[in-house]
Order: structure tokens, then C-alpha cells, then sequence
């Protein structure tokens, strides 16, 4: 028994010191795993500390470099794939150019033929919201790269149109390939966004996708997944660009209004008051405040456009200032600081408890947008001379053209394939003269929803007379078919040589550029905005001058007024045709200035993966660009007047008008009048060796397509 408790007693002391030994492992163990745990989250706490200092170097990079692209982060749900940074300073060989240039495709929303007045019909229904989701709401716009540079009475107008949608988790909310109309704004849940299958990001509430969507009509190239139930904000296109147009038409007729009014202007011709109604800038003040300060020195215009305010006047500087009197909406102080600096006679203060709004001009806005009649003489004598310069057809050949017929016509080679047809070159085999001859397809017109600018171009082209437009001599129509006749440029195109060559010398680009002025000259003179200006558009003739073709998105917009349909090719957009604001011939100003930089640079200064980058970027301005070297100073300074974001500072566009681009110093020892009289040798003189040579276009095969279904709708009767 004895022998049993001590066997007892022992096997219960190894039991103890197995369990001890146990207790100790299992100790180390969990100390082990404490301090890979906190190994694990230091280096957890080390990465995100490193992440945000990378996000923070790619913001402060992005504000100096425009075009670089972080290297992680979703924009849109368009494009989330990064690409290589290439800085403006680095000039592609010629090699590299020929392997990355391709020619770029237009873009164009659908031009209703009322627009203006469907758009203004839209009946904008307001959705009810809480404070804090407004507030919610307005901040995820600010906080995106594009929406954020929409005026605040805009965006809160877009606020209250955002009407609210539930996603179930697993549901797709965008799919890849499907047209898009729609903008979406996530206030709850998760979302997976993919493209091609391979998922790309992750993203949470207060982010902004499918913004490239309000813009105009087009596809979606990424897929979005809710990966949770979510509930989204959205607003569609009709609905945007109503919001968009309202405002800018109200802003400039209110403005226009007020103007009319004021006697300074009463003798300033419409066009010219458009003009100073987009200069103005709108101020305000709140009540009590200085706005003019009796004894300063002015050099600004006040227009009251809202409010009241309070003139008071010391007759010394020792005196207390008494009450003069009350001015309201329409009346106006300071007129004098237009002509000459103004010593301000009274104080003008804020007299309303709703606070004022004034209309602000200063005198150099002033002085650039009136113009006097000598200069406006000018101009009219230089239109004149153009005119006067131009070479037409002679009367035998204008009765040859009326009686040829479609069938009359051969075709040789194709010189070109576009979105709608294709550009061939042909022989009249009565007299075997050669023409190009533009082949549209009418169901695809109609399909894309293209037939008013259709009509615009062959109205347009008919009516124009200029050495420096391809001539558009006569059209056809079958069932299927338009048909332009045109003039035959075999020089090639501008693209092409740039595409072979990489880029070009400044005095090269500046006899280019030149030609195209002198086009632009001819159409603003009637009141035509171009919209479509890039190397792909201009070509050369037998003497090497260069010609504008394609007039799809030409407009007749009329002087002093604007057009609303977003169109052109995205690298070379205005920021106010990207902001629906509104355009004109402003707008031909902006591109002008792109296409300086791209033929002397090789590349164009704005771009992007994607054209809502590329918006993006454009929308930070030309001061962001950071220019090349072999940019001269000179032909910098003449870009960055050209791509003022604001229209009206544009050169072109002010009192001079296309003059004022002329008499720049980069131009200086150009002669424009061996230029017009085409006695100015070009830079290149393209080898044609004889009517039929299509050697410098490149080689396009045989259309295989079917044939395209007939069209008989009427549309195209006056073609």
C-alpha cells in the first residue's frame, strides 16, 4: 500500500512538471506570436506611413507635371491602368514617333438640331436630401479632378438633381462595353472595378465614376461590381448638360442686359458686348463692406447686378464721409478708370443684408475687347484682300462640273478611311481631270446621329472661297451614299510628314501654322468656327502649302454667340468645350496654340491614357507645362496666349482679332503678303510625279465591307 502512494505521489509529480513544461511552451509560443504580431504591425504601420508619403510626393509631382500618372488610384471607371511617366523635355527619336504616333479619331455628341431650346425644355427635378448628404455629395465633386472645376451655383444645381439608387452586393452597376449616360456618386458600400476581366481596384464611399458619360455619348471600358450593398447618387447626361447650358446662357444674358444699359457701351456692336459679357468677372460683398475706397487709385468698372450699395464722399481727407445716395441693381460707378487710372472720388460700400453682387471690368479687358474703327478697317480690308487673292474656276470648267454626272466618274486609289467612308481618288473620264471624291455612308450618318453636322460641312465647304480650305466642288447621293466632290491635294498629309519626320523646325512650323491662320482669317470673318484643327486635317498641295479639310464639326455660330455641342479630338479641346460653357471662335484660338507645340515638340502638350485624363490635364492649364527646350521663348509665349483658359484673353480673339496673331514677334520677318499671293517658298515640296501619284498617302485596301443598307428617310434632301 505503501509502495502504491509512493508510486502515486511520483507519477503525480511527472504529471505536474509535464504540465509546467507544457504551460512554459505554450508561453514562448504566445510570446513568439506577440512579437511577430508586433513586428507585423509596425511594418504594417511602416508601409501605410510610407504609402501616404508616395501619395504625397504624386500630388506635389502633379501639381508641377500634369502629365504624370500615379502609379496606383482609380480616376474613372474608364481607364485604371497606369502608364510610364514621359516628361515634355524629352524628345522622341524619329523612330520612336513612327512606332507611337497613330492618328487620332474625333469625338462628337449628338448635335440635335434644337438643342439649345430642347435642353432649356428639360424640366430639372430636384430630389430630397438631408444637409449632410448635400454636403456629402458636394464634397465628393470637389474632390474629383474634373467635376471640381464646375461653378458653385452648378454644382449644388446638380446636388439636388442626384436622385438615389440601391445595388445588391454581387450586382453590376457598369458594365464593360455598355453605353453610358449616367454619373454615379457612392455614399455606402464597396465596389470591385475590372476591366478585361482582371480586377484593377477597390473602391469606397465618396468616390465620383462615369463622369466621361455626361460628356457625350460613348461606351464604358471597364466593368463595376458592387462588392457589397450600396447605395449610389447619380444624374444623367440630358440632365448635365441642361444644368450646364442654363447657366452660362442665363449668366451672359443677365450680363448683356446690364451692359446694354450703361451708356460707355451703348455704341458697341453686339459681337464686341458678348465678348466684355464673358469678361466680366462676378464679385461679391458682403453688407458693410468697402467696396471703393474714396482717394485710391482704380482701374476697375463696377456694374451693381444685384443689392444695393451706399456712396458716401469727405470733402477732406479730415472730414467725416456723408451719405451721397443709394445705388441698385443696373447702376454703375467708375467708368472713368476704363480710359485713364481713376483717384476714386467717393467711397461705394455694401449696403444689403443679403449682401451685393457687382459686375467687375478692368481697363485692360476693356482695351483688348474694344476695338476702334480703324482696326476693325483693317480687318475688313485684310478679308478683302483674301478674297480678292483667291483663285476660282473659270466659267467652262464651272459648266463642266454642273453636267458630270456619278457615273462619270472613275475611281483610281483610296487616299484615306475615316468613321464614315472612305476618300478616294478619282478621274473624270470626259477630260480626265482628278478630284477626291468623299464617300459617307448614310446609315452609319444616321446611326451616329451625325446628320446635322453632315449638313454643316457640305454648306459650309460650298460657300467657301480660300486658298488656304480645300474646294468642294460638287455633290451626289444615291440610296446609300453621299458624295463630295473636292479638290485634290496629293502632297499628303501634314500627319504624315510629321509621322515620318518626328517634328519640325520652328520656321517650318511657323509657315505651316501661317497657312492655317490665314484659313481661320477667312472663316471667323464669317462668323464659322472650325472645331476639328490637327495635323490629320491639313494637307499639302503640289507647292507644298497646306490646306484645312474636313469640315464635320465646323459651325456658321454667327458673331457675338456660342455653340453647345461637345466635339473635337480630345488632345486639342478647349477647357470651355470640355466645361459645356459655351464656345466659339475662341475655341479655334485654343487649338491653334496646340498645334504650335505639337509640331515643334512632337507631341501635344495636353494627353492622358484616356480622354478623361486627358480633360483632366487640360483643365490645369498651360502654366502646368513644364515646355521643351527647343521651344523658343518666343513661340512659348505666343502658346501660352493662345491657350489662355479664359477665352476672351485670348490673342485672336481680342480687338485685333486673327491680326493681333500676325503681328506677334514670333512672326516677326514674315511675310504675309507673299503668303496670300502664294510667292513664299515652302519648306518642303512634296514629290508628285503626276496627277495620279498617291505615293505620299499611305496604302489602303480594297473595302471588303457589305454594302451598307439603303437610306431613304429624307434627311439628306438639300445635299
Amino acid at each position: 500500500m505503501h509502495d502504491l502512494r509512493l508510486a502515486l505521489r511520483d507519477s503525480t509529480k511527472k504529471l505536474e512538471d509535464a504540465e509546467n513544461t507544457a504551460n512554459k511552451l505554450r508561453t514562448d509560443y504566445e510570446n513568439q506570436l506577440r512579437k511577430k504580431d508586433e513586428v507585423i504591425s509596425m511594418k504594417e504601420s511602416i508601409i501605410k506611413e510610407k504609402d501616404a508619403y508616395i501619395n504625397k510626393l504624386e500630388q506635389e509631382i502633379s501639381k508641377y507635371d500634369p502629365t504624370y500618372v500615379a502609379s496606383t488610384g482609380f480616376d474613372n471607371e474608364i481607364n485604371t491602368t497606369s502608364s510610364p511617366r514621359t516628361s515634355l523635355l524629352d524628345v522622341p527619336n524619329k523612330q520612336q514617333q513612327q512606332q507611337q504616333r497613330i492618328k487620332r479619331t474625333a469625338i462628337s455628341a449628338e448635335p440635335a438640331q434644337h438643342k439649345k431650346s430642347k435642353d432649356l425644355r428639360v424640366v430639372l427635378q430636384a430630389f430630397d436630401k438631408t444637409d449632410r448628404t448635400k454636403e456629402f455629395l458636394r464634397d465628393a465633386i470637389l474632390n474629383n479632378d474634373f467635376m471640381k472645376n464646375l461653378e458653385m451655383d452648378q454644382i449644388m444645381a446638380i446636388v439636388d438633381c442626384m436622385y438615389p439608387l440601391e445595388q445588391k452586393d454581387g450586382s453590376l452597376i457598369i458594365k464593360e462595353g455598355d453605353v453610358g449616360n449616367l454619373v454615379y456618386i457612392m455614399e455606402e458600400g464597396t465596389v470591385e472595378v475590372s476591366k478585361h476581366s482582371k480586377v484593377l481596384t477597390i473602391m469606397g464611399p465618396g468616390r465620383v465614376f462615369g463622369e466621361l458619360a455626361i460628356l457625350y455619348n460613348c461606351t464604358r471600358t471597364a466593368s463595376i461590381k458592387a462588392l457589397s450593398h450600396c447605395k449610389l447618387w447619380a444624374v444623367d447626361r440630358l440632365t448635365f448638360q441642361a444644368i450646364m447650358m442654363r447657366a452660362g446662357m442665363q449668366k451672359q444674358t443677365e450680363h448683356l442686359e446690364l451692359l446694354k444699359n450703361i451708356k460707355t457701351f451703348e455704341s458697341v456692336r453686339e459681337d464686341i458686348l458678348s465678348k466684355i459679357a464673358d469678361a466680366v468677372d462676378q464679385v461679391s460683398y458682403a453688407d458693410g463692406e468697402c467696396i471703393v475706397r474714396q482717394g485710391a487709385k482704380g482701374d476697375t468698372f463696377y456694374i451693381v447686378a444685384k443689392g444695393r450699395v451706399q456712396i458716401t464722399q469727405a470733402k477732406s481727407k479730415w472730414d467725416t464721409a456723408v451719405y451721397v445716395r443709394h445705388m441698385e441693381r443696373g447702376d454703375s460707378f467708375g467708368e472713368t478708370a476704363l480710359q485713364s487710372e481713376e483717384t476714386r472720388p467717393f467711397n461705394v460700400i455694401a449696403d444689403d443684408p443679403n449682401g451685393v453682387t457687382c459686375l467687375v471690368l478692368d481697363r485692360q479687358s476693356y482695351r483688348e475687347m474694344i476695338a476702334d474703327e480703324l482696326s476693325r478697317l483693317k480687318r475688313v480690308e485684310s478679308v478683302r484682300y483674301a478674297r480678292k487673292n483667291t483663285t476660282f474656276i473659270s466659267g467652262e470648267d464651272e459648266r463642266d462640273l454642273k453636267n458630270l454626272r456619278l457615273a462619270d466618274i472613275e475611281i483610281i486609289s483610296t487616299l484615306g478611311v475615316g468613321g464614315f467612308g472612305r476618300v478616294e481618288l478619282v478621274n473624270d473620264t470626259r477630260n480626265s481631270k482628278k478630284y477626291s471624291l468623299k464617300q459617307m455612308k448614310k446609315q452609319h450618318i444616321v446611326a451616329m446621329k451625325q446628320q446635322e453636322h453632315v449638313m454643316n460641312e457640305r454648306n459650309i465647304m460650298m460657300d467657301t472661297r480660300s486658298e488656304f480650305i480645300v474646294r468642294l466642288y460638287k455633290t451626289f447621293k444615291d440610296r446609300k451614299y453621299l458624295y463630295m466632290l473636292l479638290e485634290c491635294c496629293l502632297g499628303g498629309e501634314l500627319w504624315t510628314l510629321l509621322r515620318n519626320r518626328g517634328l519640325f523646325e520652328e520656321s517650318e512650323v511657323r509657315f505651316y501654322c501661317a497657312c492655317v491662320i490665314e484659313a481661320f482669317a477667312y472663316l471667323h470673318s464669317k462668323g464659322i468656327v472650325y472645331r476639328d484643327l490637327k495635323p490629320e486635317n491639313l494637307l499639302l498641295d503640289g507647292k507644298g502649302y497646306c490646306k484645312l479639310v474636313d469640315f464635320g464639326f465646323a459651325k456658321k455660330v454667327g458673331l457675338g454667340r456660342k455653340t453647345w455641342t461637345f466635339c473635337g479630338t480630345p488632345e486639342y479641346v478647349a477647357p470651355e468645350i470640355i466645361l459645356n460653357k459655351g464656345h466659339d471662335m475662341a475655341a479655334d484660338c485654343w487649338s491653334l496654340g496646340i498645334l504650335i507645340f505639337e509640331l515643334i515638340n512632337g507631341n501635344p502638350p495636353f494627353s492622358g491614357s484616356d480622354p478623361m485624363k486627358t480633360y483632366n490635364v487640360i483643365l490645369k492649364g498651360i502654366d502646368a507645362i513644364e515646355f521643351p527646350r527647343r521651344v523658343s521663348k518666343m513661340a512659348s509665349l505666343l502658346i501660352k496666349r493662345l491657350c489662355r483658359e479664359n477665352p476672351v484673353e485670348r490673342i485672336g480673339y481680342q480687338k485685333g482679332g486673327i491680326s493681333d496673331i500676325q503681328k506677334h514677334k514670333w512672326f516677326e520677318g514674315f511675310s504675309w503678303e507673299c503668303l496670300k499671293k502664294q510667292t513664299l517658298a515652302a519648306p518642303y515640296i512634296p514629290k508628285v510625279e503626276t496627277d495620279a501619284d498617291t505615293s505620299n498617302f499611305d496604302y489602303f485596301a480594297e473595302d471588303d465591307a457589305p454594302e451598307p443598307e439603303d437610306d431613304l428617310t429624307g434627311w439628306d434632301k438639300e445635299f
